[in-house]
């Protein structure tokens, strides 16, 4: 397809916003085919996956479903551009039609291990009209704790097993040598079959309605449509940042450690608006780190994407509306993880303080649009062990919600998803009957939220006890030295808090929101508290009506009201 498609072809306004919305509902179906076929509570419950069309000579974005992860936008596309030069240089075999690509590399436009990309080229009339791609969270990848997030891993190959773009899937059929591979590698490997069914069958719900909207509309329709939607959303975009005065705006924020040594990494962002562009770069950021929370380019750049969508959701969303922004390769920085450095906290974590950054750069210039930092962490714990009554070993992973910051018109949300994705904590009840764990507790973080004008929303606090056996718990949180930021006199939210009880003792981590391989057994508790969204506007100018209303409902005692309204 190319560019020039829609001046070859003018199409209608009618026709053009009909398209646009079908090739969206392509994706939609896809994401939810994916859901509810996949096996594994983290995808069928908690939405970590998405789906996308792209470009098929570029890889750049044509669409991505509603119900995807945004983080994943940015680096389907990276990842999709660069299997097209792979096989263009023959590093790849060409494909054929019903063949499935898998890679999770995350240097060949990835994330992390974890996030297991599978990519299948859509032909019309024997040639590669788009490809259609799709990321899932598998709960395992193998590496040296289960679960994948290593908070102390020091190279890749410690994170778990690393796959290169290969057909895991040859003419529609499964290739059982690569397949038996991938499970020879991983932990609860008969499990996976599950996953991977949903996987591909979701790509192939994509390929069938995508022929139905070629078939309705012809392939040159389609071709000057997306043409179309490109060049009007890069248009959006420009107008939307024209609202920016044009100066240079900072932003800083700061990851707690990178699991291995315990000082905080800086993340520094400068972004220069001059006329309908925005030129940004991350000079001044930490050096690359020895943990894992370094970042890959394509997360990198997806955070700052992602983080302009949360600014101008009204943008539509495919490579148009990233045209205008022009991002800096921030070599010399943890930022820009080339191999071996490990980087299983880079998508989950790092992305959401590259989010906030940039969040903190441009509420001076956007107050009535940009909002005070959200919890930002995707609090993932994962707990592996042996269920002595299933006879079996498993791998739970969750992720959890935090408060949303405090913004121009209104408090912030509570128990709201990551900062780069609407995926969901599985329900209770399904964690509870597929793992021997029990929650003690699950309920708002009270007090959590930032004092403001529009105060933070609240985190959650958990408790869980493992019931049976014994288990590995292992953490990759962030927020727990420093709250989320509030802006504009707005308090910051309350830190990301760890405990472990064992035995009856509590144990902390050292490096408060990182940990591995903390061994419990049955009795033995988790509890964690989420962090609270940061405050917006000055606590002096909050009503006495809210503040009365919070402390009626418990949101806050009586001193808490004291010390932040005083």
């Amino acid at each position: 397809m190319t560019d020039q498609a829609s001046t070859r072809n003018p199409i209608d306004p009618i026709t053009l916003a009909v398209i646009q919305s079908s090739l969206q509902q392509v994706c939609d179906e896809m994401d939810l085919s994916f859901s509810r076929a996949a096996f594994s509570p983290i995808i069928a419950e908690a939405n970590d996956r998405s789906d996308g069309i792209y470009s098929a000579e570029n890889g750049e974005l044509i669409a991505q479903g509603a119900l995807g992860l945004p983080v994943f936008v940015g680096t389907m596309q990276f990842s999709t551009r660069v299997l097209i030069e792979m096989i263009a240089s023959g590093e790849v075999a060409s494909p054929d039609p019903g063949d499935i690509y898998i890679v999770n590399d995350p240097y060949l436009g990835g994330t992390h291990l974890m996030d297991v990309r599978f990519a299948l080229p859509f032909y019309h009339n024997g040639e590669i009209f788009c490809w259609l791609s799709n990321t899932g969270h598998w709960p395992d990848i193998g590496g040296s704790v289960p679960g994948g997030f290593s908070a102390n891993a020091t190279a890749v190959e410690q994170e778990g097993l690393r796959l290169p773009p290969v057909k895991l899937f040859k003419k529609g059929v499964l290739d059982k040598e690569i397949y038996s591979i991938i499970c020879s590698n991983i932990r609860v490997a008969d499990q996976r079959i599950g996953d991977v069914k949903a996987q591909s069958a979701a790509l192939l719900v994509g390929q069938e309605r995508l022929t139905q909207l070629i078939e309705k509309y012809s392939a040159e329709t389609l071709e000057s449509a997306i043409a179309e939607l490109r060049q009007r959303a890069a248009q959006q975009m420009r107008q939307r940042l024209s609202e920016i005065e044009d100066n240079t705006y900072t932003g800083i924020a700061y990851v707690d450690s990178d699991g291995v040594v315990n000082e905080p990494l800086t993340i520094r962002i400068n972004m220069k608006k001059s006329g309908s562009e925005l030129a940004i770069d991350f000079d001044g950021s930490s050096a690359p780190c020895a943990g894992p929370m370094n970042s890959v380019l394509a997360t990198t750049q997806s955070a700052v994407y992602l983080a302009m969508r949360h600014i101008f959701p009204d943008v539509p969303i495919n490579a148009g509306a990233f045209e205008p922004l022009h991002i800096k390769d921030p070599d010399g920085t943890f930022l820009y993880a080339r191999y071996p450095r490990p980087v299983s906290g880079c998508a989950a974590e790092v992305s959401q303080r590259i989010a906030e950054a940039v969040f903190a750069a441009l509420v001076p210039a956007l107050p009535e649009r940009v909002s005070a930092a959200p919890a930002g962490s995707s609090g993932n714990f994962a707990l592996g062990g042996f269920d002595p009554v299933k006879g079996s070993s498993y791998v739970m992973y969750q992720l959890s919600g935090g408060g949303y910051g405090g913004n121009n018109d209104h408090d912030g949300l509570t128990n709201g998803c990551s900062t780069i994705g609407i995926s969901k904590t599985p329900p209770i009840e399904v964690m509870e009957q597929y793992f021997p764990v029990l929650y003690r507790e699950y309920a708002l973080r009270e007090g959590s939220g930032g004092a403001g004008k529009h105060r933070g929303g609240f985190g959650i606090q958990y408790s869980i006890e493992l019931r049976r056996g014994e288990a590995t718990a292992s953490f990759v949180m962030d927020h727990g030295r420093y709250g989320p930021q509030g802006v504009l006199g707005g308090n910051d939210g309350a830190p990301n808090v760890v405990t472990v009880w064992r035995d009856g003792k509590a144990y902390t981590p050292p490096h408060l929101s990182k940990d591995q391989g903390i061994h419990i057994k049955a009795g033995d508790r988790v509890e964690v508290a989420t962090p609270g969204g940061g405050g917006f506007g000055d606590p002096a100018q909050r009503s006495a009506d809210a503040i009365q209303n919070d402390l009626q409902k418990g949101y806050y005692t009586e001193q808490q009201i004291a010390e932040d309204y005083h």
